[in-house]
């Protein structure tokens, strides 16, 4: 890491001018020249129409949110990102670069969680650059390496959480989307710092169990859903139990001994639990016959 810092390039103001006066100077030689030409003065047209044919090679145009960065036989002199016409000297070698806001999905990718669950997981990033000196020399080629470093950072964040349910309230892949997307927007701005690139957002895209264990884990999740609701209808079936014997006991409708309230908490949980309807029994006789 300190090696990159050394060695980076950093982005400085171009030495570009206005394209402007110099088509009106273009403009005046080429006239000049002709005119000469037309008065048969070679000897002084050609010296006019030599310099012309120097000044036109300089003039480019940069767009919004673009940046030409101007290089002289290697050695950089910095980009220029004022829109519009505008020229240097011929020598300078010109490389333009887009600064526009650009949003990749990659691809799914195939890794394994925090448990060791393999998952299909994919991102999608909004980037851009924000030093272009940076993205033409201190890396080969800028879009792709963004590329290779997003499926990095999205493996490597990937493994840090578990696809669901974690240990002690954890962040999960499938429930804290949003702190998982931080996490990795903050892992993806290291790796590409180097490159120039600013990364504005990065949220997940796509996130399955890979299809060896997608049915095992979806039974999984079935059997866990049908626990938690038996649960809640054991819990709601003991306080309406409950509050039944107080009303009882309350009103005095009837006494029960320990033994006949046992069996009336049986039956009313058994009638409240049941998977199946309860089919009721008419007792036509004395309840302590």
């Amino acid at each position: 890491m300190t090696d990159r810092t050394i060695n980076s390039t950093r982005e400085t103001p171009g030495a570009g001018q206005s394209g402007g006066l110099f088509l009106l100077i273009l403009l005046g030689l080429f006239a000049a020249a002709v005119v000469l030409g037309i008065l048969r003065q070679p000897f002084l047209a050609f010296p006019l129409a030599l310099v012309a044919f120097f000044i036109l090679p300089g003039f480019y145009t940069v767009q919004p949110n673009q940046s030409m960065a101007l290089i002289v036989f290697g050695n950089y002199k910095g980009s220029d990102r004022t829109t519009g016409l505008r020229w240097v000297p011929f020598w300078y070698g010109r490389k333009k670069v887009s600064l526009r806001v650009r949003n990749v999905t990659s691809e799914a990718l195939k890794v394994n969680d925090q448990r060791g669950n393999p998952i299909e997981i994919a991102a999608n990033i909004v980037w851009r650059i924000s030093d272009s000196a940076q993205a033409l020399f201190d890396v080969d080629d800028y879009a792709a390496f963004v590329t290779i470093q997003i499926e990095t950072a999205l493996r490597e964040t990937a493994r840090q959480y578990a696809y669901d349910h974690g240990d002690d309230g954890q962040p999960t892949l499938r429930d804290d989307a949003e702190i998982v997307g931080q996490r990795l927007k903050a892992d993806l701005q290291a790796r590409v710092d180097v490159a120039g690139v600013t990364v504005d957002e990065a949220h997940l895209m796509h996130l399955a169990y890979a299809p060896e264990i997608a049915g095992s884990m979806l039974k999984r999740q079935q059997a866990e859903a049908v626990i938690a609701a038996r649960q809640k209808i054991v819990a709601g079936a003991v306080g309406m139990v409950e509050q039944a014997l107080e009303q009882l006991s309350a009103r005095g409708v009837v006494r029960l001994d320990e033994e006949r309230k046992a069996a009336m908490v049986s039956n009313l949980l058994v009638v409240l639990c049941a998977d199946r309807e309860a089919q009721p029994v008419v007792n036509t006789g004395t309840l302590y016959g």
